[in-house]
């Protein structure tokens, strides 16, 4: 529930749960400095200069500061208390998470007169007779250890943890990349802080320091790559808004109490030449990857301002229609970042904000800032705004010309009604020298193909399961079939006798299945429909088969020139793969893995090895001898089944019985 899973996300988002008490110090002005360690042990050590956790003994329990809040829930700084006016924590409960899922764990504290620390396993404070989790260890309340004398100014946390093994998975790792990204990311959205992020688990130890002054005005600046349309714009504001929380009253009892808040929003953007969009959010520190009410708000205040602006300014006539949001989003790079206290988020992850106040309070900020920008009559703002709202408006162009030339290009035909299936994912070029349809089996592997394809040129259609056998049906039977008339339908050339070559909507079309016996069949099921009814599309060598990879061996010691993943597309070829890997003295991990479908994939593995022109391998179906190949389909897909038994039975003696995946 708190960590989100037991494999290297939930591991990483221990870690973060430690680095955002200290980033917490920065935002609350006591602390200038972060500093995470990778030892090679597989533990890790996070230092910030903040106020130090308390080590006085807490009157309630009669534990120290420190042992209380790494052991209790909800009895972090940032819970109830006045600590923090805003934090990355939700309710206190990070560190005795990350405590009870710790092998081992050491808090050190500096405070005058000296540092001193204490140990935990499992959750359980004591001592330790060694280095390590491994080293034997007594229970034992209170601070255990005592360092070196301690400055009266300096003031800091030293916290090291080992993960417990027994509950993260084997390959559960701390991600340099991740935390070089996510530390980089902090110093944007809290200038003046240094985040240091050292790696000594390899031979040679690495370093990285990361601080910004510019704040997220700087952010924005490092995500863009394309020419600007407007100077970094800065849109800031706050509003107070009443929330409803339980709170314990003086007979102990929770009751419902209303509490005013204050929420800040601070957001940068800029509009460029290009067309891609990034939106960067967070709360407090905490990137909300999958957005939240503050997104869904500045994306409300953008699409509504532009609208009232582009009216009041005549760049929307009265009879064009409003822009929408995409339009508005076109070559936006943008962060947007919210203050508050206790915010509420789906899941301790935290990757959504729920706290349904800051959608009004963000969209009403973005829209006065935002208003103001349009509708500037300074020379160089008048201009910008002059240029956003021009590409704003062609984009809103293009969308509705697109849409109509999609509704004039459609052919009608017999089967095909007056638009194309829903579930048809289309490409946006209409050139049939470049466009492909991928025939995919299963909405699994759909999902996945989506984010996997080119949408200029690779339009997908999803298959349920096995087709029609066209062979055995009749024509009747093949035109009520949803599959194959969605198919012929999405083709566009007709079928049959009225087929028309050069009516196709796509130059290539595609069959995308797993490779297993049941793969196998959906393709020659398919190749039987473009056969019968669309050989013309055949013969001229436009039908192709996809080769998806049946393994993946992920490398461990890759060497120069090598790719850390290799995969093979037969039992066979795996076999030579790993042979020649051992001769060249390489490593892999075990177990390699085996794909049971396209599904199973992510999308960029996909992309690489399937669909990408520059890397795929196809298979063209192709007819030397159309008599033939009639007579071989009839055989294997007629009805007459006694030279199918005969062919089968013949065939039995010469397959190699080892070779069968069973």
């Amino acid at each position: 529930m708190y960590i989100g899973s037991t494999d290297t996300r939930g591991l990483m988002h221990c870690l973060w749960e430690i680095i955002d008490n200290g980033v917490d110090e920065a935002l609350a002005g006591a602390a200038h400095s972060v500093s995470v360690t990778l030892h090679k042990d597989g533990s890790v050590e996070v230092y910030d200069d903040g106020r130090g956790i308390p080590i006085d003994k807490e009157p309630k329990t009669g534990l120290t500061g420190v042992e209380v809040v790494a052991t209790k829930l909800h009895a972090g700084g940032k819970f109830g208390g006045s600590s923090y006016a805003a934090t990355g924590g939700l309710h206190g409960v990070g560190l005795s998470v990350v405590n009870a899922l710790s092998s081992r764990m050491d808090i050190d504290v500096d405070r005058s007169p000296a540092r001193q620390g204490i140990s935990f396993k499992r959750g359980v404070a004591g001592v330790f007779a060694g280095e390590g989790p491994a080293a034997g260890f007594t229970p034992g309340s209170g601070l255990s250890r005592k360092g070196a004398r301690v400055a009266k100014a300096k003031t800091g946390t030293l916290i090291r943890f080992w993960p417990d093994k027994q509950i993260f998975t084997k390959d559960a790792d701390f991600v340099l990349d991740g935390l070089v990204g996510r530390a980089r990311q902090t110093s944007f959205i809290v200038p003046g802080l240094e985040l240091v992020i050292r790696d000594e688990r390899s031979a040679e130890a690495t370093e990285e320091r990361f601080k910004h002054d510019g704040g997220i005005a700087e952010f924005v600046d490092f995500l863009t790559h394309d020419e600007p349309v407007t100077s970094i714009l800065r849109l800031q504001g706050s509003d107070t808004f009443t929330e409803t929380v339980p709170m314990l009253d003086e007979q102990g009892h929770m009751t419902p109490q209303d509490v005013e808040r204050e929420l800040f929003v601070d957001v940068a953007l800029r509009w460029g030449m290009g067309y891609d969009t990034e939106i960067k959010s967070f709360v407090n520190v905490i990137a909300t990857p999958k957005g939240g009410t503050h997104v869904s708000g500045f994306e409300g205040a953008l699409t509504r301002t532009f609208n009232d602006c582009m009216k009041a300014s005549r760049v929307l006539k009265a009879n064009d229609d409003d822009v929408i949001k995409d339009d508005v989003l076109e070559g936006l790079t943008a962060v947007v970042t919210v203050r508050l206290a206790e915010p509420q988020f789906e899941g301790q992850t935290k990757e959504i904000l729920g706290t349904p106040a800051a959608r009004t309070v963000v969209r009403k900020v973005v829209a006065a800032e935002l208003k103001k920008f349009l509708t500037s009559t300074k020379a160089a703002e008048k201009a910008q705004a002059k240029l956003v709202m021009d590409k704003v408006y062609g984009a809103a162009r293009t969308r509705l010309t697109l849409r109509q030339q999609k509704e004039t290009q459609r052919r009608k035909n017999a089967l095909e009604s007056s638009s194309l299936p829903a579930k048809l994912a289309d490409c946006r070029a209409n050139d049939n020298e470049r466009t492909e349809l991928f025939i995919v089996e299963g909405d699994s592997a759909l999902g996945t193909a989506k984010m996997a394809r080119n949408s200029e040129f690779q339009a997908l259609l999803p298959i349920r399961g096995k087709i029609l056998n066209v062979q055995k049906a009749s024509v009747g039977d093949m035109l009520k079939n949803t599959e194959c008339a969605s198919i012929i339908q999405v083709v566009g050339a007709g079928s049959g006798r009225t087929f028309d070559l050069d009516a196709a909507r796509y130059g290539r079309i595609i069959f995308m299945a797993d490779a297993d016996s049941d793969g196998a069949h959906i393709r020659t099921l398919l190749a039987t429909l473009f056969f019968k009814y669309m050989p013309e599309m055949v013969k001229a060598g436009r039908v192709y088969s996809a080769v998806p990879p049946l393994h993946r061996i992920e490398l461990s010691n890759p060497k120069k020139g090598m790719d850390k993943y290799v995969y093979t597309y037969s039992d066979d070829q795996l076999q030579r793969t790993l042979a020649d890997l051992k001769k060249r003295n390489v490593n892999w991990k075990d177990p390699v893995q085996r794909y049971k479908g396209l599904g199973e994939m992510d999308a960029d593995q996909l992309a690489e090895t399937t669909m990408d022109p520059r890397h795929r391998t196809l298979r063209r179906l192709t007819v030397d001898d159309v008599e033939a190949a009639a007579q071989v389909f009839e055989l294997l897909m007629g009805n007459d089944v006694a030279p199918r038994k005969e062919f089968i039975v013949a065939g039995a003696y010469e397959v190699d019985a080892s070779a069968l995946d069973a």
